[in-house]
């Protein structure tokens, strides 16, 4: 058997740190990640950050994003899930929400809450899908 490398990348979520209600929900997760399985990004202050995911500054704004700890990007409610999965005390709700089959209603959500607070930004809808 061949051996493979142990794949040593964290998720990464790419947030805006301007927004208070996304302040205040990460801020959560961070005194939660206390084995620090998460990289957290804010891209209202480092925008910068954002070229090595090769995501521009609107997209990033306009819908939450994560880099699962294999590399692959997700948005929205998989993004959420992503998270969720990472995250103690999480697990149980993304499994639950996984196993009812709910990230399409969750999705549903995330897409209006996302409207609803780009419009409160300034950006248009085309990039919440």
């Amino acid at each position: 058997m061949e051996n493979s490398p142990v794949n040593t990348y964290k998720a990464t979520m790419l947030y805006d740190g301007a927004c208070p209600l996304c302040q205040r929900e990460v801020a959560h997760y961070e005194k939660i990640d206390k084995q620090n399985y998460v990289n957290w990004v804010d891209i209202s202050q480092m925008p910068d950050q954002l070229l090595k995911y090769g995501v521009d500054y609107d997209t990033a704004m306009a819908r939450l994003h994560v880099i699962d700890k294999h590399g692959r990007m997700q948005s929205g409610a998989q993004a959420f899930l992503t998270i969720w999965n990472t995250l103690p005390y999480y697990r149980r709700l993304a499994t639950l929400i996984q196993f009812f089959h709910l990230t399409p209603a969750l999705e549903w959500a995330y897409v209006r809450f996302a409207r609803w607070r780009n419009s409160n930004r300034g950006v248009g809808d085309d990039k919440v899908k």
